[in-house]
């Protein structure tokens, strides 16, 4: 496709490069256009490149040997997708798909790792990025060794708030997560979920709108992950 109306200028792990830097990098990007649904990574994939969201949404997800999904996280524009393979050279780890209409621009590992090579603060930025990751995954797999399912629930709607932008109260999710998006994510059923929100619901901790979830109070959404952490 023609890149000449995208730029990398929003893609977090660039922030620090000049505008002729990244009009240099892009000229060696691949870039692509993926319909809602369509594959960007296969899970155990050989393949090395790193991509970067121009625009759009995707959701990293793998299959349990029984077909089951599993969520891990989306991801919108801005971020970047395929970093470690491109590091260590071993196979994929997730499967990456297209939420939504999303165009990518992507580079082979030996670019990626020279752009780290050649510029410091992109290089911190991307250790920052792996650390932070580090921890995300400690947390989750803290919560699944010690929390109900009702309290991973709560977890999964915690850290959907802190992604937003907030005054610390209130959070609006905007579109909000499907049931079956929640269960996929914590490894439960839609069932166990649809129940649990209609409990939080009732106790005014959340509240339905048309095309978004809102959480009313995240200080008390934080205590009851943090009571559940204790039992």
């Amino acid at each position: 496709m023609n890149d000449a109306n995208f730029t990398l200028s929003g893609i977090d792990l660039f922030g620090s490069l000049t505008a002729s830097e990244l009009e240099a990098l892009a000229k060696q990007c691949r870039w692509r256009r993926y319909a809602p649904g369509q594959h960007i990574i296969g899970d155990r994939d050989e393949t090395t490149d790193v991509f970067f969201i121009a625009s759009g949404r995707v959701r990293a997800t793998v299959y349990s040997p029984a077909g089951k999904e599993v969520s891990f996280r989306d991801l919108g524009a801005g971020a970047s997708i395929g970093e470690l393979s491109a590091v260590d050279g071993a196979p994929r780890s997730a499967n990456v798909i297209a939420l939504s209409e999303s165009v990518l621009a992507s580079v082979p590992a030996a670019v990626f790792q020279k752009i780290l090579r050649d510029h410091p603060d992109v290089s911190a930025r991307m250790m920052s990025y792996l650390v932070g990751l580090v921890r995300k995954l400690s947390d989750r797999i803290v919560e699944f060794s010690v929390l109900a399912v009702r309290n991973r629930i709560h977890a999964e709607l915690l850290r959907l708030a802190r992604e937003r932008a907030s005054d610390g109260t209130t959070v609006v999710l905007s579109p909000p997560p499907t049931h079956a998006d929640i269960a996929s994510r914590i490894a439960t059923h839609r069932e166990a979920v649809t129940r649990e929100l209609n409990v939080l619901a009732g106790d005014g901790l959340i509240e339905r709108r048309r095309g978004s979830l809102v959480i009313r109070d995240v200080a008390r959404l934080t205590r009851l992950v943090e009571e559940g952490l204790e039992q």
